[in-house]
């Protein structure tokens, strides 16, 4: 008869931070989500941790690093050539490699965050050319994260995530858990808010094989509470 394996649950907080929440990036409905993460940080879980925006200024998601580019405007970034280079690539990958990026308002600007009393993984949305949604790696695969180390060295089976924004950082990531194919991904849809309020994270989230628990009461259920 095959062993069953003892669960161990983590929790991800994403980017709940004051910029996102009422500041100059907020989601719409933002303070609303408070209170669901504060009541699922409560709960039994093996291990907790959080990323966060932590970008030094200038940054090139900044709508203000690029001059006659609108606010909320769409512009083309590519790998830095620095980090390209020194991954092994070359400057035709490079140009090959452009990614649409959304111009922002500048927001989580280093020296003006709080300290999280969670586990913090390794941040990597600190270099000026590179805009990372993921908590576990920028999308060229140039800066990874210790946040996939730490889960394995736990021994998490059960991957929960919640914060901000549902439609960025926490779909980056939710996909990003997913494909390190170590433990079950799940997205608990009542302790995250999204800047778009159409919802079609949530397909591209299933699609992706990410589990969706609708409220803290089925994530109770899950957890036996």
């Amino acid at each position: 008869m095959a062993e069953t394996r003892t669960p161990v649950n983590a929790l991800l907080v994403i980017d709940m931070q004051v910029d996102f929440i009422t500041g100059s990036l907020a989601v719409p409905d933002g303070p609303s989500v408070i209170d669901p993460v504060k009541e699922i940080i409560q709960l039994p879980f093996h291990a907790r941790y959080a990323s966060k925006d932590w970008h030094p200024p200038g940054h090139i998601s900044f709508a203000s690093t690029h001059p006659g580019k609108a606010l909320f405007g769409l512009t083309t970034i590519h790998p830095p050539q620095r980090l390209a280079i020194a991954n092994g690539q070359n400057v035709q990958w490079i140009a090959e490699h452009g990614l649409e990026q959304v111009l922002w308002p500048d927001h989580c600007i280093q020296a003006r965050l709080a300290h999280s009393s969670s586990t913090l993984c390794k941040r990597i949305r600190t270099d000026p050319g590179v805009e990372s949604y993921s908590a576990f790696q920028d999308p060229w695969g140039l800066l990874i994260s210790n946040l996939e180390g730490l889960l394995r060295e736990k021994g998490v089976t059960d991957l929960y995530i919640v914060g901000v924004a549902g439609d960025h950082c926490v779909k980056e990531s939710a996909i990003d858990a997913v494909k390190a194919c170590a433990w079950k991904t799940w997205v608990v849809r009542e302790g995250v808010r999204s800047v778009s309020t159409e919802g079609k994270e949530w397909d591209t989230l299933k699609s992706a094989g990410v589990g969706i628990i609708d409220t803290i009461s089925d994530l109770k259920t899950r957890l036996c509470v």
